[in-house]
């Protein structure tokens, strides 16, 4: 037998699920089933008494769990011990990361993980969402962020946080009568428009949230294509245009009034904003590290993987 396998065991027995499990340790449920099969074998015995509702300790399973924890938590003693060995701080994590994240989340994430763990090292690529998943799928960085889900192989997805996306306008009498109609979005399609580059999550998403008002991407009047927001806020508060942008871009230009925000309706709900990575490559330490302090950042639990 080998910790792994016991890791896993734990793991199971503790959430009742191999799934969870799996998750928990960044694998697939297949290795995790593996692992708990040799075990059983090695063991010549059943750990667990399995049906299609749950997954519970067997007679024996209970014999081995408070083994295991007590193996595990060595394990882990051990691990913290040399965790600042000349390998671990050698590591780079490399991150790519789609613009709004690039920008306006990650440097606070950074900022908490450097404080807990002062020696490791980043590298951050900023570029499309598209691009990041790519990134990520064929193993070219360790961890993605991305403001959409785009369906790749062996692509895990975590979403941390709740964004919201917004219709900015110049701040002018014309958009400020137009502010006062609530619920009244057609405007929008007879207004010129300046969108987010193809491949951007936001303009990906923006489009679904067109769909749910009733406007059809393909009606606006898209006058310019850009990927750098501050020029989309600058061309929108010189009259270019209207354009869609996630809440946390424009806040102090809201704050300021240098530009007229009119939200999406609440019903139709924000975007998840995701840390990505691929499943099927065994994590560094320090990544692990990093996900967790995600995690603990914004709160969130194993279940809400």
């Amino acid at each position: 037998m080998n910790l792994k396998q016991l890791e896993a065991f734990v793991l199971v027995a503790e959430g009742k699920s191999f799934s969870g499990a799996a998750k928990e340790m960044y694998l697939t449920q297949p290795t995790v089933s593996a692992h708990i099969a040799a075990l059983e074998r090695e063991l010549n015995t059943k750990l667990f008494v399995r049906n299609t509702k749950e997954v519970r300790l067997s007679e024996e399973g209970r014999t081995l769990l408070g083994y295991a924890r007590q193996m595990v938590e060595i394990e882990k003693k051990i691990e913290e011990i040399f965790a600042e060995s000349e390998e671990e701080k050698r590591h780079c994590i490399t991150i790519a990361a789609s613009t709004i994240p690039s920008q306006y989340l990650l440097p606070g994430i950074l900022k908490t993980f450097s404080k807990k763990y002062p020696k490791e090292q980043f590298k951050i690529m900023q570029m499309d969402s598209a691009k990041v998943v790519e990134w990520v799928a064929n193993h070219g960085v360790d961890i993605g962020f991305t403001g959409t889900v785009l369906e790749k192989k062996y692509c895990r997805y975590i979403p941390f946080y709740q964004d919201e996306l917004v219709i900015i306008t110049a701040n002018n009498e014309k958009f400020s009568e137009l502010q006062k109609q609530e619920g009244n979005y057609s405007w929008v399609s007879e207004e010129p428009v300046i969108m987010r580059e193809e491949g951007s999550g936001t303009r990906k998403e923006v489009e679904k949230q067109l769909k749910k008002i009733g406007i059809q991407p393909e009606a606006l009047s898209i006058v310019a294509s850009m990927e750098n927001q501050e020029t989309i806020k600058q061309s929108v508060r010189n009259g270019v245009g209207i354009s869609f942008i996630s809440r946390l871009a424009v806040e102090e230009e809201e704050r300021d009034k240098k530009v007229l925000v009119f939200p999406f309706p609440k019903e139709n709900g924000g975007r998840n904003i995701n840390i990505l990575y691929n499943r099927e490559f065994r994590l560094s330490r320090a990544s692990e590290r990093f996900i967790k302090v995600v995690k603990e950042i914004y709160g969130l639990s194993a279940k809400k993987k």
